[in-house]
């Protein structure tokens, strides 16, 4: 009788985690097989993925000179299998003995019967009647639930692709289907090693346990053994060893290595959908650094590796050249592919199955007919073979691996997390079509975004599904542009984590509904939430992958949702600014001379120092006509005007009557001609400060500083009186004296910044930065450049005024800074905010590093304003010089990244998730607390 006679054995058989979506991702009907998953009944083997038209059983009956073998594959449940004293529990114990097996990797049914129940035996055959029937119901209560806890801790090892031994009698059928059940539902391979002793041996052994069996128990246990050994390969198991005891004491166990980890060496380039385009190929991988040997081999320098997505053939004009080239490659060593969907289609044609050959895969059929042509019919077949046998080798993805931790993952259409690391015919078939359903309208399949829910850590690189731009979403990345279409053979670097693509030399495809045509239709389409909810990142140029929790992508959404102007106007949120180190003068909390040092020391040689207008921060975004909107903003619009957090900055009727002028002032200055422009972005300042901030002043500002006048002044003239009459307050008065003159400079300091206005009279804005024209972003322009030509917009428009700005060398034999310094304290004494001080360039690296683009530096009267009247007293100051600024610059640099980002995919007209993304990221971060008076 076996261990667990009476527990309910019933396990759910569809995928774990895909249930009915899982089903539905089945398509109703089959249009054509190269963009849908095939149903046929292929199956992969672990090795190498082969296609054959059976499940492979391998089935040992070792002779007794032979040395029996387990090739143990990762991640994997063993079943052993035998009746009571056949060995198990002994064999397994001497395999952790000596270092062969893991501890935990060992699930013993015995274990957790006595862990539930403190019992190690319960024998209920030599009690009388009545009691033997309660301790047969308590067996049966225990056994029940030590399996079912059991099974729990086998999925749980399963999922994470542990390999588990099941030390129990397994005799019954239906207990071995669980197991069975389990590996196909979570994609693990099921081995089975039965262990076939003589009923003698059995017994003897009984007789010798603390807590026999029993005869009857022990005669039945063989009985069902003997029936059941041979039935076994067709239970589904992929190994089955059936091993008599001095065959089980010789058994040797081989763990096989895991057929999809690679280590990352010295860096990866991962290769889009190339579909053909052989000569866009060669172009990128010459960018890449790699060349070719005298045997045509492409290698590179440094020992990179070239990896493929898939889908190198069909579409395109030269399938049979990319094959060939990756064909060599791949057998000299010098590079990996995965399967793909067309790949796998090819594969299936070559070996002879009846597939239709369409959407492309036609024209490689013709190459093929050219080859036979030229070379003959046997030519022909040697070259189908070995791309057969390229294309089946391949893998349904790959993992690359650093110090032993999972980095990076490729496949080609997508893949669930649980099923990283992990082959099964459904994970082929996933990662060949990711995830879709069947279209109502139309005989294409709906892709579903399957990599919302990624969530394991790696980085999934990913193609299949043509888009106009890399597409990062939540740690995964496509890098299929389109190259067939018209669009972009793009390549990811890893670790740099930096793309490098090349233009296709034309629309080889020719197809009117492309999926890049089709992108640009649904262009200023809402963007999907979906992928951003939960937290997210961006993979920038300059400043490498910005990630936002999903906290705070929460609130930005609720900002974006309610206050800000239309996403699409919103096509770039201005950085914050770091402030300097703090000074080292006893009373100055801030002065140029650290911000100056600081950029000595990123070994930058000249500064430009811009001087800061006291207003509020906006985005002017304007067109030359309203009907010149339409391309980036899909609607007609003369322009917007938004604050940095995005919302509108006037009343609507005021926006419109400043666009109207400005764009009336430029036209007429012939600044769009000279430019060749329908459009400028800018980055100013718009003054007077209370055109925003008018409530903030009278409600805190004003009343503060009449609050504190009055009482100051009246302590004061107290004092004054008191003294009179001869009393010491003479220390009393000074310190009075010096808090009333502080009252009177934070009064001053925030009036100097406002004056009344009147609809656009007495309105200016200050631009500092030109960022963007139809054609270019200017991100990259040195800082003189930007105010020259800000100097040569105020001269266009009488509502555009010029910044000043002063370059200087950070020369030791220069008196530049001196001379910064000395217009710095004249400017703010006089009243003025203070400086900006900017590297020569927007963008400069350092040792691999952003440099700050802008530190500035405010002066003594205005920080006043910031940190209260008295903040230059001794002990207020020596308070503040202890302030945390280390945060406050990690953002200023993120969000500078994100802004060139956002600008540069405005200028190429990108969808407009691709423009949100990272202004949503910009608004995430500041709602990240950091210090407001930083």
């Amino acid at each position: 009788m076996s261990d667990t006679p009476f527990r309910n054995n019933q396990m759910p058989a569809q995928d774990e985690q895909a249930g009915a979506a899982g089903k539905q991702r089945q398509p109703e009907k089959h249009h054509d097989n190269t963009d849908q998953p095939l149903t046929d009944g292929y199956t992969d083997t672990v090795a190498g993925q082969q296609e054959q038209l059976r499940q492979t059983v391998s089935v040992s009956r070792s002779t007794s000179n032979e040395t029996p073998v387990l090739e143990l594959p990762v991640g994997a449940i063993v079943l052993l299998m035998g009746a009571s004293n056949s060995g198990k529990t002994t064999w397994l114990r001497q395999q952790v003995d000596q270092g062969i097996l893991q501890p935990d990797e060992i699930v013993s049914s015995d274990r957790f019967r006595e862990m539930i129940s403190g019992l190690e035996h319960l024998d209920w055959h030599r009690s009388s009647r009545d009691e033997s029937e309660v301790l047969y119901q308590q067996y049966h209560l225990i056994s029940d639930r030590a399996f079912r806890i059991m099974e729990e801790v086998v999925q749980a090892r399963c999922r994470l692709n542990q390999i588990t031994w099941i030390d129990a009698t397994n005799l019954q059928e239906r207990d071995r289907a669980t197991y069975v059940d389990m590996g196909r539902r979570l994609h693990v391979p099921v081995l089975i090693v039965a262990l076939d002793v003589p009923e003698k041996v059995l017994l003897e052994r009984d007789r010798e346990r603390k807590h026999p069996r029993g005869r009857d128990r022990i005669k039945q246990h063989y009985r069902n053994f003997r029936s059941q050994m041979y039935s076994l390969k067709k239970e589904g198991f992929q190994q089955v060893h059936l091993l008599r005891p001095q065959q089980l004491a010789a058994l040797q166990i081989i763990r096989l290595p895991h057929p999809l980890l690679r280590n990352i060496g010295a860096g990866i380039d991962v290769i889009g959908d190339i579909h053909g385009c052989y000569e866009e190929m060669l172009e990128l991988i010459q960018q890449l650094g790699y060349v070719a040997d005298e045997t045509g081999i492409y290698r590179h320098a440094d020992g990179r590796l070239l990896v493929s997505v898939g889908d190198v053939m069909s579409r395109g004009p030269r399938s049979l050249d990319t094959m060939r080239f990756w064909q060599r490659q791949l057998a000299a060593g010098q590079g990996l592919m995965v399967d793909s969907n067309h790949g796998w289609k090819v594969a299936r044609y070559l070996q002879g199955r009846q597939v239709k050959m369409a959407h492309g895969d036609e024209l490689f059929v013709a190459e093929l007919e050219h080859y036979e042509q030229e070379h003959g019919k046997d030519a022909l077949e040697q070259l189908k073979q070995q791309f057969c046998d390229m294309l089946l080798a391949a893998p349904s993805h790959l993992i690359f691996t650093s110090n032993g931790v999972n980095c990076v993952v490729v496949t080609h259409a997508g893949i669930r997390d649980h099923y990283i690391g992990k082959q099964s015919n459904r994970i082929s078939d996933y990662c060949r079509y990711g995830e879709t359903v069947a279209s109502q309208d139309s005989d294409k399949p709906i892709r579903m975004d399957w990599f919302n829910e990624h969530e394991s850590g790696e980085l999934i690189i990913w193609g299949h599904d043509p888009r106009l731009q890399p597409t990062i979403v939540n740690r995964t990345i496509n890098i299929d542009q389109g190259v067939v279409f018209g669009g972009q053979l793009t390549a990811y670097r890893y670790p740099e984590q930096s793309f490098v693509a090349v233009d296709a030399k034309q629309d080889y495809a020719a197809d009117p509904d492309s999926p890049l045509i089709r992108w640009r239709k649904r262009r200023f389409a809402a963007p999907d939430l979906g992928q951003f909810i939960q937290g997210y990142s961006v993979l920038t140029d300059s400043y490498g992958e910005i990630g936002v929790r999903a906290e705070f992508v929460k609130a930005a959404i609720d900002t974006t949702s309610h206050y800000t102007v239309p996403l699409e106007e919103l096509v770039y949120i201005p950085p914050t600014m770091a402030p300097p180190n703090v000074s080292s003068l006893p009373d100055y909390l801030e002065h140029p001379a650290e911000a100056l040092q600081s950029y000595r020391s990123r070994h930058v040689q000249r500064v430009v120092a811009q001087k800061k207008h006291m207003g509020s921060r906006a985005i002017v975004l304007l067109f030359r006509s309203e009907q010149a909107a339409v391309p980036y903003i899909g609607r007609s619009l003369h322009g917007s005007i938004y604050t940095r957090t995005g919302r509108a900055f006037f009343q609507p009727q005021l926006e419109r009557e400043v666009l109207e002028q400005l764009r009336h002032d430029l036209e007429q200055a012939g600044y769009f001609d000279r430019y060749q422009t329908d459009m400028v972005l800018l980055d100013a300042e718009i003054v007077p400060w209370n055109l925003k901030a008018r409530e903030l002043i009278a409600s805190q500002y004003a009343h503060v500083a009449e609050a504190a006048l009055h009482d100051r002044q009246t302590i004061l003239e107290a004092l004054k009186v008191a003294e009179q009459q001869g009393r010491p307050v003479q220390e009393w008065m000074e310190e009075c004296t010096e808090r009333l003159d502080h009252a009177h400079v934070f009064a001053e300091a925030f009036q100097a910044y406002c004056w009344d206005t009147d609809g656009m009279e007495g309105i200016r804005i200050a631009p500092f930065h030109v960022l963007a024209h139809q054609h270019s972003s200017f991100m990259d322009r040195e800082h003189v450049w930007h105010m020259e030509h800000t100097k040569e917009l105020a001269a266009c428009s009488k509502l555009l005024m010029e910044t000043e700005y002063m370059v200087v060398e950070l020369d030791e034999e220069s008196d530049d800074e001196q001379r910064l310094i000395d217009w710095w304290t004249r400017i703010t004494e006089e009243g003025h905010e203070g400086l900006v001080i900017k590297p020569e360039h927007m963008t400069m690296h350092e040792g691999g590093r952003l440099i700050q683009p802008a530190i500035k530096v405010r002066g003594r009267k205005y920080l006043h304003i910031i940190y209260g009247m008295d903040y230059l007293q001794p002990d207020n100051l020596k308070r503040l010089k202890q302030r945390k600024t280390r945060k406050k610059e990690r953002h200023a640099l993120m969000e500078f990244a994100l802004g060139i980002e956002s600008v540069t995919r405005f200028v190429r007209r990108e969808p407009l998730e691709r423009m949100h993304e990272c202004v949503l990221a910009a608004l995430a971060l500041e709602a990240d607390a950091v210090d407001p008076r930083l």
